[in-house]
């Protein structure tokens, strides 16, 4: 598992190590039932804090991403893949009001925002 810590980022570090396993659980790098590096480990190999690695699975954890056994280890869970996607469509939505808003405050009407969308599409 590849994860890249960001000391330029904003986002705290457990969130991006946890955004970073999500993703790869989403696209299905991380399959089904996989066991995911322990915390130790996996503080060790980013050079972070256990109470970070910690985090980042709590997290994932209570988002319904993995689950944890006792003594074995944290693992990737089944996927409700309706669950998922509406979780993006809403990140999409959060992300297309907020370009509404910077559009609207520089004077940009929607059919130019459309066009701007469709070519960024490509």
């Amino acid at each position: 598992m590849n994860i890249i810590i960001s000391n330029t980022s904003d986002l705290p570090i457990y969130e991006q190590i946890k955004n970073q396993i999500k993703n790869l659980i989403i696209t299905g790098d991380l399959k089904e039932d996989q066991a995911l590096p322990g915390m130790r480990s996996l503080a060790k190999d980013l050079r972070v804090s256990v109470i970070t690695t910690k985090r980042a699975y709590n997290d994932l954890e209570q988002e319904g991403y993995i689950y944890t056994l006792a003594g074995r280890g944290s693992f990737v869970k089944k996927l409700n893949s309706d669950l998922i996607k509406e979780e993006k469509l809403c990140e999409i939505e959060n992300k297309l009001n907020s370009a509404i808003e910077i559009a609207s405050s520089c004077g940009v009407d929607l059919d130019e925002l459309i066009s701007m969308l469709k070519i960024l599409w490509r």
